[in-house]
């Protein structure tokens, strides 16, 4: 029995000596042309395998010899039987592990898009001199213009809302509330002519209807994962179970209190429905409800026309309300005027088009928009952080770098959204004393990187929604505090065109920095920068 312990334990040790995971090769790398290798691989396996029957008879024969030996003999034996089946068992599920591959470069995706001319972020080269005479003179101006364009915005998107309201019908049209600032004008950090503001405008469904919303993070929706952060809204009709009058005969001379009798009637007449949904079910459509509201902003326009002297006209027909201001000085203002449906009681809204959408081609599928509360957490954060916090620099610079790359190669999927909820995440996880004024650089470089990493991991995730980062100050609605985190870039995973030209943008950005930086900074002959900055937009 001695002998044949010794033997198991001499297989086992050959075994354990002779295998390449104990004395790996310095190329850890196996190349697909070493046929050699592969070769004495193979043969090395198959003498473990040839060695391991032949202990096995051995064994066996071993047992039944001394069937008559004690008991406690025989399970020391059954012990080293199993011993060493476990053990041959794990050389060869660690064997596995050893295939001919490629270790692919730690830059270089699945789709090669990183392979060659490839710029990392953190080698490009920024002066901070420079980084701040850049953010004086381009962004400084900015900052006393916005509030007289706001107050104009706000002032015509009263006058033109209110000429709306009185042009829709009451029975056989959406009703529109108040509009809502989001976006760069609002959160002041613009960067560049001609002056945008985007605008959300809720509306809501007549008397009696009333919305429904399947939404993306609730367990009984079906809404595909390529769709998430999007919602269907449902049209619910006026029906007989929300009152008695449906269940029960009240007579031809009786009139609940709760419904008009003509409400019915009025609603098939005008077939509410068919306007605004989804032909065969009662789902908003966005295409029905944008031509409704280009038709209704159209003639909410022709009742003040009279009291401007600019033109209004639609930029582009696609969007819902991309509105051009064109002044007699030749001067514009871009006005994004977007529907949207309000979420219950909150500041979440679900809007029909994004400006950045790069996918989403279904009719019902509306986007959530979280960007009030966006501007509440920029303003939350900006309350601890270090006076002359370098963080808006940082987004305009990148926004302004994104601008001058799309103007060079044209539009790809990035977008400043992107780039904000960079600069969020970053705040949420950086310290509040490292973006002071003095680490622009550094910060700087910080979000470059961040952006390409999530570039090439083709993964960013939405600021808010599922974040447990966010102050409970900001007071989020649980439902998408909650949620599983939203990943903005998944939908360039199938859409492989669109994330490689977005590839190649970000990498000419990068590349380009430096230079555009430069190139916008104006230079003295004496040294000094100039202190005249361009006059405000007279309007």
């Amino acid at each position: 029995m001695q002998g044949a312990i010794a033997r198991v334990c001499v297989v086992v040790a050959a075994a354990i000596l002779n295998h390449p995971l104990l004395f790996p090769n310095e190329n850890t790398t196996i190349p697909e042309q070493d046929d050699a290798l592969l070769a004495r691989m193979r043969e090395h396996q198959e003498n473990l395998e040839a060695e391991q029957k032949r202990l096995e008879q051995e064994i066996y024969k071993t047992e039944k010899a001394l069937i008559s030996v004690e008991d406690s003999e025989s399970y020391s034996w059954y012990f080293w039987s199993a011993l060493c089946l476990v053990i041959f068992f794990t050389i060869e599920v660690c064997r596995q592990d050893i295939v001919p591959a490629e270790i692919p470069d730690p830059v270089e995706d699945e789709d090669g898009y990183f392979s060659a001319g490839y710029l990392s972020a953190n080698a490009i080269t920024l002066d901070k001199g420079v980084l701040n005479n850049f953010c004086k003179t381009r962004f400084h101006s900015y900052a006393h213009e916005n509030g007289r364009v706001q107050e104009f915005v706000e002032g015509f998107a009263d006058d033109l809302l209110e000429a709306l309201k009185s042009v829709c019908d009451g029975e056989a049209d959406m009703e529109v509330e108040d509009f809502v600032g989001i976006g760069s004008m609002f959160e002041s950090w613009r960067v560049c002519k001609p002056l945008a503001c985007d605008l959300i405008v809720p509306f809501t469904a007549p008397q009696p209807y009333r919305f429904q919303f399947d939404v993306w993070c609730d367990s009984v929706t079906d809404i595909p994962l390529d769709l998430q952060g999007c919602v269907r809204i449902k049209l619910i009709q006026p029906n007989g179970k929300n009152c008695v009058c449906g269940a029960a005969n009240l007579g031809d001379d009786m009139l609940c209190l709760l419904h008009n009798i003509n409400d019915f009637e009025k609603t098939d007449e005008h077939g509410f429905e068919e306007v605004f949904c989804v032909r065969d079910n009662a789902y908003l459509s966005k295409a029905q409800i944008m031509r409704w509201f280009q038709i209704s902003i159209t003639r909410a326009w022709r009742h003040i026309s009279h009291k401007y002297e600019f033109e209004l006209a639609f930029q582009n027909l696609d969007v819902p309300g991309a509105l051009k201001i064109r002044f007699r000085s030749g001067k514009t203002v871009v006005l994004n005027v977007t529907p949207a449906v309000q979420f219950e009681n909150t500041d979440a809204y679900f809007i029909s088009h994004f400006p950045s959408e790069t996918s989403n081609p279904s009719d019902t599928h509306w986007h959530l928009s979280l960007t009030v509360y966006e501007r509440n957490l920029l303003k939350h954060l900006a309350k601890k952080l270090p006076t002359n916090s370098c963080h808006i620099h940082c987004l305009q610079i990148v926004s302004f770098l994104h601008k001058k790359q799309t103007a060079l190669t044209g539009k790809s999927a990035l977008t400043n959204y992107h780039v904000k909820t960079a600069v969020l995440h970053l705040l949420l996880s950086k310290p509040h004393s490292v973006w002071q004024t003095q680490h622009l650089d550094h910060r700087l470089q910080d979000l470059l990187s961040f952006l390409q990493k999530s570039v090439e991991e083709k993964r960013l995730y939405h600021a808010i929604v599922g974040n447990p980062r966010v102050p409970v100050e900001i007071q989020i609605p649980e439902l998408f505090r909650s949620a599983e985190p939203i990943n903005l870039f998944r939908p360039l995973v199938l859409q492989r065109q669109v994330y490689a030209k977005m590839v190649d943008h970000f990498q000419e950005m990068i590349r380009n920095t430096s230079v555009l930086v430069q190139e916008y900074t104006p230079h003295f002959p004496n040294g000094h920068m100039g202190h005249k900055l361009s006059s405000a937009t007279h309007m």
